[in-house]
C-alpha cells in the first residue's frame, strides 16, 4: 500500500479513507460472505454472484446475464421501510444517471429492475476495481505524467458531459471512478443534483468537499455553485494521482494544513515536491471564492498542457529503477509531515478572522460577499 505515515498526519493519506461504500477492489470482492448468493432476478435472466461493495443504503454485486453471458455490476437499493421522500431520492439517482449515461467515461446504466423490496441498477462492471484501489494497492501513478493526464482528462470529460446536461455529481472521489483497462468510468449519482446553485451543505465525502459546500470557510454562505464544487473535488483527485495522498483532511478552519494554505496559497509547494506549473494550477483550483475559481474546461486544458507535475529532482527519484512507489510516497509523507509540524506553531487560529495574506485578487478568499 502507498504511504508510510500514521493516521494522525495533517496531510492525510488516501489510505485513511473509510471502507469503500460502493465498488470495491478485486482483492476484496469475496471478503464479505453473503449466504443468499447466488440468486436470480428479472425472471432468472440475471444472476447476482459476488458482492463488490456495501453501503448504508444497499449493495453492489457482480452479476451475469444468463442469456448472453455478459458481466454487469448491479447496484441494489433497499426500498422496504423507506418513506416517499427517500424513494424519490432513489428515483432521482436513476433519472440523473440515465440522463448522462452513454458517455465513454461514465458507466452505462443498462436497465433498472424493481420488485417490492429492491431497486436494481444494472451497470457496466469493471473487474479491475476502482481508482482508489489502483492508487493505494497497485502502486499508483507517481512519476507517470502521461497516465495522470490520461486519467484526469477522462474524468474531466465525464464531468463536463454531466455539467452540459445539467447534472452535478457532488461526490467525485477515486472510489467512484472505476478502471476499465486503459479507461476509467464515473459511477454513483446518489448525491448528484440538477441544482446549479445548491443549499444542500455537507453533501459528499469529507476529503473532497469544497469550503463553501461546508457552509463557508470563515463567514457563512447561504448557497454554493454546484459546478465549482465539482471542480474543487477534481483538484483533490489530481493531488491523489500525482502524490498518492490528499492535500488535507478537510478544507475547514480546524485543519492545520488547510489553514496554512489559506494563509499562504503557495504552502502545498513547500510540503510536496510540486512543480511551479502544478502549483499554479492548484492555486487556481483551490481558490476559496468559487466565482474566481478556475472553470472545468480551463482546468482540464491546463492539466494536459502541464509539462511536469513534480520537481525534476523528485521525478528522477520516483522514476529510478531501484525506487518503489512505496519509497516515493514515504518520502513525500515524511517531508510533508515535517513541514506541517514546523508550520503548526505559527498558524493563526480561525477565530482570529484572518484571510489569506497573499494576493486577494487571485485567491478570492473573502466569502462575505457571497452570503
Amino acid at each position: 500500500m502507498l504511504g508510510g505515515t500514521s493516521s494522525s498526519s495533517s496531510s492525510a493519506l488516501l489510505s485513511e479513507h473509510l471502507v469503500h461504500s460502493h465498488f470495491m477492489s478485486p482483492s476484496t470482492q469475496t471478503c464479505m460472505p453473503a449466504t443468499h448468493l447466488p440468486f436470480a432476478i428479472d425472471n432468472g435472466s440475471l444472476v447476482l454472484q459476488d458482492m463488490l461493495g456495501v453501503g448504508a443504503y444497499g449493495s453492489v454485486y457482480r452479476a451475469i446475464d444468463t442469456l448472453t453471458g455478459q458481466i454487469y455490476a448491479v447496484k441494489s437499493l433497499h426500498k422496504t421501510g423507506l418513506d416517499s421522500r427517500q424513494r424519490a431520492f432513489q428515483n432521482h439517482e436513476v433519472k440523473l444517471h440515465s440522463a448522462v449515461s452513454g458517455h465513454p467515461n461514465i458507466a452505462t446504466l443498462h436497465r433498472v429492475i424493481e420488485n417490492d423490496d429492491y431497486l436494481y441498477m444494472v451497470l457496466d462492471c469493471g473487474i479491475e476495481g476502482d481508482l482508489f484501489y489502483t492508487i493505494t494497492e497497485r502502486g499508483g501513478f507517481i512519476g507517470n505524467n502521461d497516465a495522470i493526464k490520461t486519467i484526469l482528462g477522462q474524468i474531466a470529460s465525464a464531468v463536463m458531459h454531466c455539467h452540459a446536461n445539467g447534472v452535478y455529481h457532488r461526490d467525485l472521489k477515486p472510489e467512484n471512478i472505476i478502471i476499465f483497462g486503459q479507461s476509467v468510468k464515473l459511477v454513483d449519482f446518489g448525491l448528484a443534483t440538477t441544482e446549479q446553485i445548491s443549499s444542500d451543505f455537507g453533501c459528499g465525502s469529507t476529503f473532497y468537499l469544497s469550503p463553501e459546500c461546508q457552509g463557508g470557510y470563515v463567514e457563512m454562505v447561504k448557497s454554493y455553485d454546484s459546478a465549482a464544487n465539482d471542480v474543487w473535488s477534481l483538484g483533490v483527485i489530481l493531488i491523489n494521482l500525482v502524490f498518492g495522498r490528499n492535500p488535507w483532511k478537510q478544507a475547514c478552519p480546524r485543519d492545520e494544513t488547510f489553514s496554512a494554505y489559506v494563509l499562504n496559497n503557495d504552502f502545498l509547494q513547500t510540503i510536496l515536491p510540486m512543480s511551479a506549473e502544478l502549483n499554479d494550477i492548484v492555486k487556481a483550483v483551490f481558490c476559496l471564492n468559487p466565482r474566481k475559481r478556475i472553470t472545468l474546461p480551463e482546468f482540464a486544458r491546463r492539466v494536459q498542457a502541464c509539462t511536469a507535475f513534480t520537481t525534476p529532482e523528485f521525478y528522477a527519484f520516483a522514476t529510478s529503477n531501484n525506487t518503489t512507489s512505496n519509497a516515493a510516497t514515504a518520502a513525500i509523507a515524511h517531508a510533508a509531515d515535517a513541514a506541517v509540524f514546523a508550520q503548526g506553531s505559527s498558524l493563526h487560529r480561525p477565530d482570529e478572522k484572518l484571510y489569506n495574506t497573499g494576493d486577494k485578487e487571485d485567491s478570492g478568499v473573502d466569502l462575505r460577499s457571497l452570503a
